[in-house]
């Protein structure tokens, strides 16, 4: 056998275990990214101005998958593996949540839990009651903001505080809305009523499954929204580096949610 032979078979072998190390590396990185998405946080961006004036389209935000454990819908494509919830957790009043639509399983909404299990949540004359009781509300400096304003109609904000004493800005219209005055909804066992802050363009829970979102089973959460890293104009794109830049909302950099 010749020196070029047997120097070969080391070096082939030598490469063989590089690739093979290189290999078992993106493995376990891929691995490790799963479980983190699956158990502990996952990305999210806002696709729509249902959740102005306190999310906007291209916020990039973390929603935590803890924070009321994890049903089959934590795992990525929603497979039908277990029922139930893993060490469920209760949310509060004017949690954010992400979860699934309930009519298909599998789109990503997010939106304002309003509505507790056995909550009688109503809008009446523009105002939000829980449990026959108005919500208190403040009206804020009316603004001109992106989204739906872009389309003219003035904008008011008013600061609303559910019982619990949660607070948040809501987006309004004026009166005469179509969601603006609801029958009474009386919310199931094991179900949450959520609402969008932008009370004049949500898709929520005052309207029907069908249509909307109807109200939401508890399995269907995906974890609690925490807060708000970066954002983007719709102007921004990957294929334009510029934008990232020139598109940028520096100010809702790194900010929590409430």
């Amino acid at each position: 056998m010749s020196d070029s032979a047997t120097t070969a078979e080391p070096e082939k072998a030598g490469a063989f275990r590089e690739v093979f190390e290189a290999a078992k590396t993106v493995v376990y990185a891929l691995l490790i990214a799963v479980v983190l998405k699956t158990v502990v946080f996952q990305p999210f961006t806002i696709p729509s101005a249902s959740m102005e004036p306190n999310l906007y389209q291209g916020d990039y935000l973390v929603v935590s998958k803890f924070s009321y454990g994890w049903s089959h819908h934590s795992i990525p494509f929603s497979p039908p593996i277990f029922k139930g919830r893993i060490l469920d957790r209760t949310p509060e009043r004017g949690d954010i949540v992400v979860f699934k639509l309930p009519r298909d399983g599998h789109t990503d909404y997010i939106k304002r839990i309003i509505g507790l299990p056995g909550d009688r949540v109503q809008m009446k004359a523009d105002r939000l009651y829980v449990n026959d009781m108005p919500v208190p509300r403040r009206e804020e400096t009316a603004i001109q903001g992106v989204g739906d304003n872009a389309s003219g109609r003035d904008v008011e904000h008013f600061r609303e505080t559910l019982p619990g004493g949660r607070s948040y800005l809501t987006n309004d219209f004026g009166p005469g809305g179509e969601l603006d005055d609801t029958e009474v909804f009386v919310v199931p066992a094991g179900y949450y009523f959520v609402m969008g802050d932008n009370r004049d363009n949500s898709q929520d829970s005052r309207l029907p499954a069908a249509i909307g979102v109807g109200f939401v089973p508890a399995e269907n959460l995906v974890g609690k929204a925490q807060i708000v890293l970066g954002s983007w104009g719709p102007g921004m794109s990957l294929f334009k580096p510029w934008t990232w830049i020139t598109e940028a909302r520096w100010g809702r950099f790194v900010h929590g949610l409430y």
